[in-house]
């Protein structure tokens, strides 16, 4: 839900003409997803939805557009298919399942470096919740590609073995009301031998809905971002 005055309600979506919808097959799957590049991009950032959200997620979409006016593309994946989504507001075996969303990403990352408009743009992976996750694993099988990831309120411990592999800088973001996950990020760090920096957005709680804490989020991310991507 879209609170009243929040940062995303103010996000005017409608004048920006930087995006548009695309579709790929990933392993037999056909996704979609929302695609804006700036003119000079320097970079391309891939979302992760997380749990039972989608490429028109109000926050991501608001860190989105704060990337693309910082000369960064973005695209903003649905993971699951139409009917996938259906299912699994019933039995949730999607949304964890972070093997399937990794190489749904994987796929991805490898669609971009073939396509004229993005393939010689670096690529950083934005997760959220289980897409923290399944960014990690992603860019432990994409180190070549992948140049920084940013978790937002994620769930990176779900990368299990693949987070020594790692070796793209990362920021873990995390509300400091968001207790649990607060934990399950510190164990994931402790795990990572690539740059880990976990950042603690004071009074947020795990969605980020509190007045300034999304802003910061997006600055954070923006920050990181421009600072590790490497230049082409």
């Amino acid at each position: 839900m879209t609170t009243p005055g929040s940062a995303e309600s103010r996000l005017p979506y409608a004048d920006d003409r930087l995006e548009k919808t695309l579709a790929l097959d990933a392993d037999g799957v056909r996704l979609e997803g929302t695609l804006g590049v700036p003119k000079n991009a320097t970079g391309l950032i891939l979302f992760a939805h997380g749990s039972g959200s989608s490429r028109f997620s109000s926050r991501n979409r608001f860190v989105a557009r704060v990337l693309r006016d910082a000369g960064l593309a973005t695209l903003l994946l649905d993971l699951l298919s139409p009917e996938e989504e259906a299912e699994d507001e019933y039995t949730r075996q999607h949304r964890f399942d972070i093997g399937m969303l990794a190489d749904r990403l994987v796929a991805t990352i490898d669609w971009l470096a073939a396509q004229g408009e993005t393939k010689n743009l670096p690529v950083g992976l934005f997760g959220a919740s289980t897409g923290g996750g399944a960014a990690l694993v992603a860019a432990s099988q994409r180190v070549d590609r992948v140049g920084a990831v940013v978790s937002r309120g994620g769930r990176p411990d779900l990368a299990h073995d693949a987070l020594p592999i790692v070796k793209a800088p990362t920021l873990l973001l995390v509300g400091g009301r968001d207790t649990v996950v607060i934990e399950l990020n510190e164990q994931a760090k402790r795990a990572m031998r690539a740059e880990v920096k976990l950042e603690i957005v004071p009074g947020a709680t795990h969605l980020f809905e509190e007045p300034g804490t999304l802003e910061k989020v997006a600055e954070s991310a923006r920050d990181w971002f421009l600072r590790h991507l490497p230049i082409q």
